[in-house]
């Protein structure tokens, strides 16, 4: 009995310490399945009031999951966020903003050295086994983050494209118009737009991060200085 209890209580610990070491994972996961769902259901919602009013048959809420309508609201927030993303890894080895800590020191501009990176014959053995190779397959690994970033990028911004001409399509065969072809849509106002009007915020978004973080402070996050930092330090996280 004392042993089963034993087993519980390590069992238990295991779970806590897990919770606890993934919690800003699991938090941003719950509040991107909790935004979804109200998406869904204010998008269906809205989409069923419009339906109504032209007369038009409405949609269950699995029928407007599944719809065009949904998909493109949904991949072009992802491709813009990813584009951002993307860009902030890019850029930031090379660029600065001095006393900013989303900047790197103008001293520590570039790849860095293979000792500095710990590559090759200068890896640990905590490093990643990528890291102590040679050739391609360390390179790879080298620009493992960015590619992914690049790939998942244009992964939902085809996808936006793709639902997006179709919920286009949609309402221009309601209006009695003719569809837009791939390639007429591609030049369209209406995939631009979507693209642009996400795009522009995600860039204010970081723009506003890099600055506001040189003169303001949030007391114990990473992405803060310390509080008492003076205004011209770079690269320094709280």
């Amino acid at each position: 009995m004392k042993g089963e209890k034993e087993i519980e209580t390590n069992v238990e610990r295991r779970i806590g310490a897990w919770l606890r070491d993934h919690s800003l994972t699991l938090a941003f996961t719950g509040l991107l399945l909790a935004a979804l769902i109200g998406q869904a259901l204010t998008g269906v919602a809205g989409y069923n009031e419009q339906a109504r009013d032209a007369q038009l048959p409405t949609l269950t809420l699995l029928q407007y999951l599944t719809s065009s309508q949904f998909a493109v609201d949904v991949a072009e927030n992802w491709q813009s966020e990813y584009l951002q993303f993307l860009l902030y890894v890019l850029l930031t080895v090379w660029l600065i903003q001095i006393g900013s800590p989303e900047s790197k020191k103008p001293e520590q501009r570039g790849r860095k050295t293979f000792e500095e990176q710990k590559i090759g014959s200068y890896a640990t053995a905590g490093s990643p086994a990528p890291a102590r190779m040679r050739g391609w397959r360390l390179s790879l690994y080298s620009h493992s983050l960015g590619l992914v970033m690049g790939l998942v990028f244009l992964g939902s911004w085809s996808a936006q494209f793709v639902a997006g001409r179709s919920a286009y399509n949609a309402e221009q065969i309601q209006d009695f118009q003719a569809p837009l072809t791939w390639s007429q849509y591609l030049r369209a106002p209406d995939f631009w737009n979507r693209t642009f009007q996400n795009w522009q915020s995600e860039f204010l978004a970081v723009a506003t991060m890099v600055v506001f973080s040189i003169y303001l402070r949030e007391r114990g996050s990473p992405e803060s200085k310390p509080v008492g930092v003076s205004h011209e330090s770079t690269g320094v996280e709280g």
